[in-house]
């Protein structure tokens, strides 16, 4: 199917704003953007709008907007431990199915084409982002706290196996398969050294949170002789591929070193670690280092929200307050990790700009919208005042997926329903067992 986009303008590499562009898109691809373009069987009116790279989200758990508001105002630990565990034991394939579904739907509204997500019952999150045309770098995520491990019998660790061979590379590249552990703190040296022998055996690359907290990544170094989670992961070879390292609040200069040599991403998530009082990335140690920096909302139980430009802009100030330095991260480099950065943390390198050859993975605004006038510099505009309201249409793989609260590609009401049913089901059953 083409696309084409007539007098548009276009949001280039440097941040700025070339004017009167047509913009061709073709087998999911941009295949020109310049001057006079050829006629496609769909056309867009581009004058008054703005086309520019959409959102990779680059850390998050796409289920978990069936814990949308659980679990408010608790500390993390607690929070986990009290009310985002008991309901996760309770969680069926189709629960993720369509809470994924749910979450997809709502990523196009605020610009997010892709995400890395990191959960369980991986199947059928890949079936929600398969129908609606998301992209999706997926992980079984990973827990175990005993010494002895049979890999043989550790279930989470078959499907890990299984989801790589069955979906990595799937549905025209739109997804990607990935290895996870959840973090060093539910990791025992027996898992941490399997999935280090799954990272060689695969060339898979690693997802997991890194020093979120302040008390996970000194209790791990207590554990460790001193290494930090970033040292004992790098030590067990698991970063041999690259990966996400998502939070990355309380890492050390050396832990930066390793990850930039080891071509890791750390992943901001600043709303989320806002919201939990984690701390804040120093983002600035991250960019001296070498070190690609991707931006993600974490699930909806800590963040409650997918807007992105919310964590684009979250992103950017927080570095300023927390630092007491105004020049800290400059919109250029917010915008680069939404886009770009992100792209390249999910190992996608076509994608990520508009540009000729690129994956047609697209945001149209509306430059009338009051947020956006007057304009100055398109970048600090764009992360300091646009708004998801300014999104007119959102397009993943040449496929319009979002276009004036419309979702072509999801059954939007079926999947709200079944979200509610689900939650009314599993509060049943926790109310039934003492927890709710």
């Amino acid at each position: 199917m083409g696309l084409l986009f007539r007098n548009i303008a276009v949001l280039n590499e440097a941040f700025g704003i070339d004017y009167g562009r047509d913009v061709l898109v073709e087998d999911g691809r941009i295949a020109g953007v310049g001057g006079r373009q050829d006629a496609a069987p769909t056309s867009v009116d581009g004058s008054g709008l703005l086309l520019m790279p959409a959102f990779y989200n680059a850390h998050t758990h796409t289920p978990m907007t069936l814990l949308r508001g659980y679990g408010e105002n608790m500390k993390l630990q607690e929070w986990l431990g009290e009310r985002v565990f008991p309901f996760e034991d309770k969680l069926t394939g189709e629960d993720c199915y369509y809470a994924a579904l749910l979450q997809m739907a709502e990523g196009f509204a605020h610009g997010v084409v892709s995400h890395s997500d990191q959960y369980f019952f991986c199947d059928d999150i890949v079936r929600a982002a398969a129908e609606s045309g998301a992209k999706i770098n997926i992980s079984r995520g990973m827990s175990f706290f005993d010494e002895l491990l049979d890999t043989d019998g550790f279930t989470p660790f078959q499907e890990a196996k299984k989801l790589i061979a069955d979906h990595h590379d799937t549905h025209g590249g739109r997804v990607r398969a990935e290895l996870a552990l959840h973090a060093e703190y539910t990791a025992t040296n027996s898992l941490i050294e399997a999935v280090a022998g799954l990272v060689r055996e695969t060339g898979a690359p690693l997802h997991v949170h890194i020093s979120e907290t302040q008390d996970e990544h000194e209790q791990c170094k207590l554990r460790h002789d001193g290494r930090t989670p970033v040292q004992v992961f790098a030590d067990a070879g698991l970063f041999e591929n690259g990966g996400l390292a998502a939070h990355c609040v309380w890492i050390e200069e050396s832990d930066a070193e390793i990850l930039a040599k080891k071509g890791v991403t750390a992943v901001s998530c600043p709303v989320s670690n806002m919201k939990l009082a984690s701390g804040v990335m120093d983002a600035q140690l991250l960019y001296e280092k070498g070190v690609n920096i991707a931006l993600g909302t974490d699930g909806a139980a800590s963040n409650n929200s997918m807007n992105f430009f919310e964590e684009i802009k979250a992103y950017a100030l927080v570095q300023k307050v927390r630092f007491s330095d105004p020049t800290r991260v400059t919109p250029q480099q917010a915008l680069y990790a939404a886009t770009r950065g992100g792209a390249l943390a999910q190992g996608r390198a076509d994608c990520g700009a508009v540009k000729e050859g690129m994956r047609a993975d697209l945001i149209a605004l509306d430059l009338s919208s009051p947020s956006l006038s007057p304009m100055y510099d398109p970048a600090a505009a764009l992360v300091y005042a646009a708004s998801s309201r300014d999104i007119v249409m959102t397009v993943a793989d040449g496929v319009v997926v979002y276009e004036k609260g419309a979702f072509p590609t999801v059954d939007l009401e079926k999947a709200v329903f079944e979200v509610g049913r689900a939650k009314e089901r599993i509060l049943g059953e926790l109310a039934a067992d003492g927890d709710a």
